[in-house]
């Protein structure tokens, strides 16, 4: 827990940035849960915020450029609702339910000390999906959106909550998964097809946690030891076995 003077360092830092800029970004990573993002400060020229949640196909800085883009276009059209961003595809808006946002944008609560903001959700389109982007628009409802089962529910693995695994855009977008490993206590890989022909750029990097609440199938992947590995059919209800581990692949950061 921040100590009071971090804490007003830390305020600080937003307002010169909502100074500055018109508003501040707060990216959450690590733990089990997906990454997601959020301005503080939108609210004030347009009277509500945008939140990106999940999302596992943009890296870290898109994040920020699709924020700091939707943001601006917002602040000279506050009817628009369609956004073409090089590179990342066509955004759309939507409005987020009050209670899909008690835990997603605390800092916005905090900073503002209100219980109740707007916010808008930033989805991408069907080319730049991944199962890891959740329903905003409705109450909060867990069953309905597995991978973030953690927002929620204690963690229930015998292994570090920010348990991280290599993973490709194939399984990103719903594929099975069928071939795992783990190579260090807290760094797993898991592709959906061979991982050996998975291209560099289709790889990332997310919490162990997301993809295994998302398909608990994978709950067997977790208890591996380091070192081993599994592997499985693609077809539906395909049993895991044990696989001859291979060299691990590149390491992503």
């Amino acid at each position: 827990m921040a100590t009071k003077p971090q804490k007003k360092r830390f305020l600080d830092l937003i307002r010169k940035n909502i100074d500055r800029s018109g508003h501040h970004i707060y990216v959450i990573s690590g733990g089990a849960n997906p990454r997601f993002a959020y301005t503080i400060g939108v609210s004030e020229s347009i009277g509500t915020e945008l939140i990106l949640a999940g999302s596992s196909f943009f890296s870290n800085d898109d994040v920020m450029e699709i924020l700091n883009n939707i943001a601006a276009q917002l602040k000279r059209d506050r009817e628009a609702l369609n956004f073409e961003i090089e590179g990342g595809g066509l955004f759309t808006l939507r409005v987020a339910h009050s209670s899909s946002l008690n835990e997603l944008i605390l800092g916005a609560f905090d900073y503002y000390q209100k219980s109740d903001i707007a916010a808008l959700q930033i989805v991408p389109d069907s080319a730049h999906w991944t199962i890891d982007i959740p329903d905003l628009t409705k109450p909060w409802n867990a069953a309905q959106e597995p991978a973030w089962r953690w927002l929620r529910e204690p963690w229930t693995y015998p292994v570090p909550d920010d348990s991280t695994t290599v993973t490709n855009l194939a399984a990103l977008r719903g594929e099975r998964i069928t071939e795992a490993s783990r190579w260090e206590v807290d760094e797993w890989e898991m592709f959906a097809g061979a991982g050996p022909d998975v291209p560099q750029d289709e790889m990332r990097l997310v919490p162990i946690g997301t993809l295994v609440a998302a398909d608990e199938s994978l709950a067997p992947v977790v208890h591996l030891a380091v070192g081993e590995g599994l592997c499985r059919d693609p077809e539906p209800g395909s049993q895991w076995r044990p696989w001859l581990s291979r060299e691990p692949g590149p390491t992503l950061h």
